[in-house]
């Protein structure tokens, strides 16, 4: 079991930054694919990143050059750097966890976190 606590979330203007956290508790963290999802008002979870054990990651394409995801094995955190914000980035954003050695598939994720909002005005 893995227990999985966002953090980092609020209120920014269009082109700012935030850096989201979540926190990982229970089994060995170092075993699991880490994923950040998000879900706007209105539509469907997608997928916006995903980072290995060993570092190797992936990003949807609507954030890729403007988002970095990034772990700290001895502290049980992923990290989700936002920068270049845009309007439509405003989501419930929520980190997961997966024991397959890469996904972006939200239903191959066994663990989630409560999420944490982010909005972006223009």
């Amino acid at each position: 079991q893995v227990q999985l606590v966002e953090s980092g979330g609020g209120l920014v203007q269009a082109g700012g930054s935030l850096r989201l956290s979540c926190a990982a508790s229970g089994r060995p963290f170092s075993s699991y694919t880490m994923g950040w999802f998000r879900q706007a008002p209105g539509k469907e979870r997608e997928f916006v990143a995903y980072i290995r054990w060993s570092d190797g990651t992936a990003y949807a394409d609507s954030v890729k050059g403007r988002f970095t995801i990034s772990r700290d094995n001895g502290k049980n955190m992923v990290y989700l750097q936002m920068n270049s914000l845009k309007p439509e980035d405003t989501a419930v954003y929520t980190c997961a966890a997966t024991t397959r050695y890469y996904s972006r598939q939200q239903g191959e994720y066994d663990y989630w976190g409560q999420g944490t909002q982010v909005t972006v005005s223009s």
